[in-house]
């Protein structure tokens, strides 16, 4: 499988992710995720992109308060590892007949357990460094951590993303010291040999160093340890990362069609060249695509400070919920405000006039409908303090999605409507401007 992890807008997702999405979207750009494939790969490399919600997919389990899902794409990846130990189960043991497929979907569920510890891993560390994780998510080409914070320090930084491939390592230990207790020529042989190999084709895969493979991060850190520079780190990793995307690309065939990896060059036909390729280029379009995101998202935490509510809030006028709307437009347009808020008879907020409902009612109709009827009841978390800024906005925004938020003073004063979309654009011009 692929390990690799970390923050995502999930932003990013789905390590794929779109670094683009609504900061109030629940994969906001603060999230960070450990993948973990053949390969894990890492992060959406910050990544993010839409995740699936929490509930997409089969919920296994809830180990350390965490919840793991199966996407319904693991059964695909179970059913062709099934297919393709089954045939190799069949040249090294061919007296096990049809159960041989019985034997090869064990293998299968062992390996994703394997990779499952490998997220764990990440994840007890990232609690005991006090970094909430959203979910463990079994997909694809491996697993992925959803972590919601950045680690802190480079020294954190490190440890937890190189403790995923030391679980990998100390499980390949582990199943060479079984291979030693049983007969090499039976099942239990055969499957602790494969468990071996694949645990160590993950630690291995992993420690590449770069992004979005726990290998960068580990480059990440020791570069950020070295300059204070974050964002100096991420770079490097990066394209260090998609170097390494293009050597996968062009180096897995070539190793393959010359023997290198175990089959005598003879022996391999054009088939086997072409699903090589195919996933020679699987695994690089995933390592460059997550460098990319990584690259996207440094640069977006490096402009979080300039997503203020207070410059991205619109002034809003306070109207009684009887008030036609045509009236509260016209005090609107008087006072230069461009969003109303519900009072009641003591002035307090109870809800906020939706900017889409105004829309929607015809000019002529105005003066017939009362504000109330247009208005969204003000619920908790639906006020934002005037004084957040970056992360914590985005957080709070997460937290609570909604497409308006009342905007307050310290005292509790009305300052303004706070606009999804308004966020939105400021997120997506903070990830358009030139790193600095």
């Amino acid at each position: 499988m692929i390990g690799a992890s970390h923050r995502a807008i999930g932003a990013a997702r789905d390590a794929s992710g779109d670094a683009r999405k609504p900061p109030g979207h629940p994969t906001a750009p603060d999230s960070s995720e450990r993948r973990t494939t053949v390969a894990d790969t890492d992060e959406t490399g910050e990544r993010p992109s839409r995740r699936p919600g929490p509930g997409g997919g089969l919920l296994m389990g809830r180990p350390f308060g965490v919840p793991v899902y199966v996407s319904p794409s693991w059964f695909l990846v179970a059913a062709l590892i099934t297919w393709v130990f089954g045939d190799q189960l069949e040249r090294i043991l061919p007296d096990l007949g049809p159960a041989r497929y019985l034997v090869s979907l064990f293998f299968a569920v062992a390996f994703y357990a394997s990779v499952l510890v490998h997220e764990l891993a990440h994840t007890v560390a990232a609690l005991r460094f006090k970094l909430p994780v959203r979910r463990i998510q079994l997909q694809f080409f491996g697993g992925v951590s959803e972590i919601e914070k950045e680690s802190e320090t480079p020294g954190r930084e490190f440890v937890l993303a190189f403790v995923g491939p030391l679980l990998s390592l100390l499980l390949a230990g582990a199943f060479y010291l079984g291979m030693k207790a049983v007969d090499p020529a039976t099942v239990p042989g055969v499957l602790l040999a494969g468990l071996m190999i694949s645990n160590l084709l993950v630690a291995a895969f992993n420690l590449l160093p770069g992004l979005p493979l726990d290998g960068g991060r580990m480059l990440r850190a020791v570069i950020w340890g070295i300059t204070g520079k974050p964002m100096t780190g991420t770079i490097a990793a990066a394209w260090v990362g998609r170097g390494l995307a293009v050597t996968v690309l062009l180096g897995l065939p070539l190793l393959t069609h010359t023997g290198v990896l175990g089959n005598p060059a003879q022996e391999i036909g054009g088939m086997d060249t072409v699903m090589d390729a195919l996933l020679a280029a699987i695994l690089a379009a995933i390592i460059w695509t997550g460098a990319g995101n990584s690259l996207r998202m440094a640069r977006l935490r490096e402009h979080l400070p300039d997503l203020r509510a207070r410059t991205l809030t619109r002034r809003a006028i306070p109207v009684e919920n009887t008030t036609p709307l045509s009236e509260a437009l016209r005090r609107a347009n008087e006072a230069g405000a461009r969003a109303l808020v519900v009072v009641d008879g003591h002035g307090d907020p109870t809800a906020i006039v939706r900017e889409t409902a105004i829309a929607s009612v015809p000019e002529h109709r105005r003066p017939w409908v009362a504000v109330s009827t247009l208005a969204q009841d003000l619920t908790d978390g639906m006020t934002v303090s005037a004084e957040l800024t970056g992360e914590e906005l985005l957080d709070h925004l997460r937290a609570t999605p909604a497409t308006e938020y009342l905007v307050t003073e310290t005292g509790g004063e009305i300052y303004g409507v706070l606009s999804t979309q308004d966020v939105e654009r400021a997120f997506v011009k903070a990830m358009a401007r030139p790193q600095s």
